[in-house]
C-alpha cells in the first residue's frame, strides 16, 4: 500500500508546512502593519511648514527602495511578486529556489512596503509559502510530483493567508497557477490554506479585511449597470497590465543605471506623493478601506487618488523590489467602482442603490480584467469584504471584464511577467 501511505504523508506534511506558511506570512503581516503605523507617526511629526516635512519622506522611501533592491539581488527571483516564478516551477520552466528566498522575501518586503512603495504583500508572503513547500517536500522525502503539488499548494497558502481567505487561496492554486483541477492537487491546497488561516488568525486575528455592514443585494435592474461597468473595469485592467509591462521594459533600458539607484528615484518620487498625502503610497489597505466605508470623497478626489495611484503601482514594482500587485490592484478597484458610481449618479434612478457595491465589485472587476482569474477575483473579495450579498454583480462585472480584456489584447499580468522572467538571463 505504498500510494496510501504517500497520500497521507504529503496531507500530514501539507498541513505542518501550511501552520508554518501561516505564522510566517502573519508576522510578515503584523511587521507590516506596525511599519506602516510607525511611518504614520514619522510623517505626523514632520508635518507643518519647513522642508522636513518633503525631505524626510521622500529620504524614507528613496532609503529604503534602494535597500530592498540590494537585499532582492542577493537572490534569483527575489524582486517582484513571486507569482510568476510558483507558476513557472509548476510548468516545469524554473526550478525551486533555495530557503534563503525566505529571509530576502520577508525582509526586503517588510523594508519596501514599509517604507511606502505601492505595493502588496501578497506576492512575498505567496512566494514565502512555496519556499517553505520545497524545503518541506525535500525534508519529508516526498515524491517529485507531491514536493511539485505541496511547493503549489504552499503558494496558495500564501495567499490565503495574506488575506485571510482559504477558499481565495484554493482558486488561485486551481485557476490561476495550475489551470486545472485535480482531486490531489485540490485536497492538498485545501489542507495547507485551512492550516495557514488558521495560523495566521493567531497572529493578527480573524475578522474580514473590508468588512461592509449591512450590504443588501442590488435591485435585479441594476445588473445590465454592472455588466457595463465590468466593460470599463476590463478596458481599464488592459490598461494597468501595459504600463506595469512598459515600465518594467523602461527600466530594462536604462543600463546606465545601477537597479539601486533607480530604486531610489523611484522611492524619492513615492515619497514626495506620501508627503502630499500618504494615502496616495503604501500597499492601499487603508485606502480601500476608507471608500468601502463610504467616506464621502469627492469626485475629485477619487479621481486623483485613481490616477496617482494608477502610475505610482506601475512604477513602484519597476523599482525591483520584493512586493506584490494584488493589494494596490484591489485598492485601485474600490476607487473606480466608487468614482464610476459619482459620475453615473445623476443619471442613476432612485433605488439603484450607493457607491459601496460598486466600490467592492470594481475590486473583482478589476483583478479579473488584469490577472484573468475571475472565480478567484470573486471569492477573494467576498471573503475580505463578507459581502456574499452582491455574487450576481460580481459575476456580471468580472465576466464583462474578463471579455473586455481579452478583445483589448490584454495578456494575463503573470504570463506576461513569467515570459520576462524566462527570457531574462
Amino acid at each position: 500500500m505504498p500510494g496510501v501511505r504517500s497520500d497521507g504523508r504529503v496531507f500530514v506534511v501539507a498541513a505542518l508546512a501550511g501552520s508554518l506558511v501561516g505564522l510566517v506570512g502573519g508576522a510578515f503581516r503584523w511587521c507590516l502593519l506596525h511599519a506602516d503605523a510607525l511611518r504614520g507617526e514619522v510623517l505626523e511629526a514632520v508635518a507643518g511648514p519647513g522642508p522636513a516635512r518633503w525631505l524626510v519622506p521622500v529620504a524614507l522611501t528613496a532609503l529604503g527602495a534602494a535597500l530592498a533592491c540590494l537585499v532582492a539581488r542577493s537572490v534569483p527571483q527575489a524582486a517582484g511578486s513571486g507569482i510568476q516564478h510558483v507558476e513557472a516551477v509548476w510548468r516545469r520552466e524554473s526550478e525551486p529556489h533555495p530557503v534563503r528566498l525566505l529571509p530576502a522575501k520577508f525582509f526586503g518586503g517588510l523594508i519596501a512596503i514599509g517604507s511606502g512603495l505601492v505595493l502588496g504583500r501578497e506576492g512575498p508572503i505567496v512566494h514565502m509559502g512555496a519556499a517553505i513547500g520545497s524545503v518541506a517536500g525535500r525534508r519529508a522525502r516526498l515524491g517529485a510530483e507531491d514536493a511539485r503539488l505541496l511547493y503549489t499548494a504552499l503558494g496558495g497558502a500564501g495567499l490565503a493567508a495574506a488575506f485571510a481567505a482559504p477558499l481565495g487561496g484554493l482558486l488561485f492554486v486551481c485557476e490561476e497557477v495550475t489551470r486545472t483541477i485535480r482531486p490531489r492537487l485540490v485536497l492538498v491546497t485545501l489542507v495547507g490554506t485551512v492550516s495557514a488561516v488558521v495560523c495566521v488568525r493567531l497572529v493578527v486575528g480573524g475578522d474580514p479585511l473590508f468588512p461592509v455592514a449591512d450590504l443588501a443585494a442590488p435591485p435585479l435592474w441594476t445588473l445590465p449597470l454592472f455588466l457595463l461597468f465590468g466593460v470599463t473595469a476590463g478596458a481599464l485592467g488592459a490598461a494597468y497590465s501595459a504600463l506595469v509591462v512598459g515600465m518594467l521594459n523602461a527600466g530594462d533600458r536604462l543600463v546606465r543605471v545601477p537597479l539601486p539607484v533607480r530604486a531610489a528615484a523611484i522611492g524619492a518620487v513615492v515619497g514626495a506623493l506620501m508627503a502630499l498625502d500618504p494615502l496616495l503610497a503604501g500597499g492601499g489597505d487603508p485606502l480601500s478601506e476608507r471608500v468601502l466605508a463610504g467616506g464621502g470623497m469627492t469626485v475629485a478626489a477619487l479621481a486623483a487618488y485613481l490616477a496617482v495611484r494608477f502610475v505610482a503601482g506601475p512604477l513602484s514594482y519597476a523599482a525591483a523590489t520584493p512586493g506584490g500587485l494584488f493589494a494596490p490592484l484591489l485598492a485601485l478597484g474600490a476607487l473606480w467602482g466608487a468614482l464610476a458610481h459619482a459620475l453615473a449618479a445623476p443619471l442613476l434612478p432612485a433605488g439603484a442603490g450607493g457607491p459601496v457595491p460598486f466600490a467592492v465589485v470594481g475590486m473583482a472587476a478589476l483583478f479579473t480584467a488584469v490577472v484573468r482569474a475571475p472565480l478567484t477575483g470573486i471569492v477573494l473579495v467576498v471573503e475580505m469584504t463578507d459581502a456574499a450579498a452582491l455574487v450576481l454583480p460580481l459575476l456580471i462585472a468580472c465576466f464583462a471584464a474578463h471579455v473586455t480584456a481579452d478583445r483589448c489584447e490584454s495578456e494575463p499580468i503573470y504570463d506576461s511577467l513569467r515570459h520576462r522572467m524566462l527570457q531574462r538571463p
